[in-house]
């Protein structure tokens, strides 16, 4: 599977702490675009869907959340709930996320600009695709 759990180096005294986010160190491509996801209810649904070229690391700023990772062969389930831990998403990984809790707030870090055709949004062409 084309993905993996990134923990972030955080510096920190008294004051507070800092987790530093660098293109080709910590985060393994080069950042094009962050976005963010907010306000979505515990029981709403969202991604299902692939990116064919497209990379991402997906941090949980606060709250927490559920993974749904499919590379067409099996299925993991991944738990976000730590501002200090990324998940990096490689091409090809059809993604579901679930079980918001309230104010969750996800940061997303991607390889590549917003491009429509870049996206696969029905699983059976993921599949297809895959051949």
């Amino acid at each position: 599977m084309n993905y993996k759990i990134i923990n972030m180096k955080v510096f920190g005294d008294e004051r507070g702490k800092l987790v530093s986010l660098e293109s080709k160190k910590n985060i393994p491509f080069d950042i094009k675009r962050v976005y963010y996801i907010f306000d979505t209810l515990p029981q709403e649904e969202r991604g299902k869907h692939a990116h064919k070229n497209l990379e991402q690391i997906i941090v949980a700023m606060d709250g927490s959340c559920k993974f749904v990772l499919d590379d067409g062969k099996e299925k993991k389930e991944i738990w976000l709930n730590r501002p200090d831990v990324g998940l990096y998403i490689g091409k090809n990984m059809w993604r579901e996320m679930n079980h918001f809790s309230y104010g969750c707030k996800l940061m997303v870090l991607a390889s590549e600009y917003y491009d429509e055709k870049e996206y696969i949004r029905n699983y059976d062409e993921f599949l297809r695709s895959l051949k």
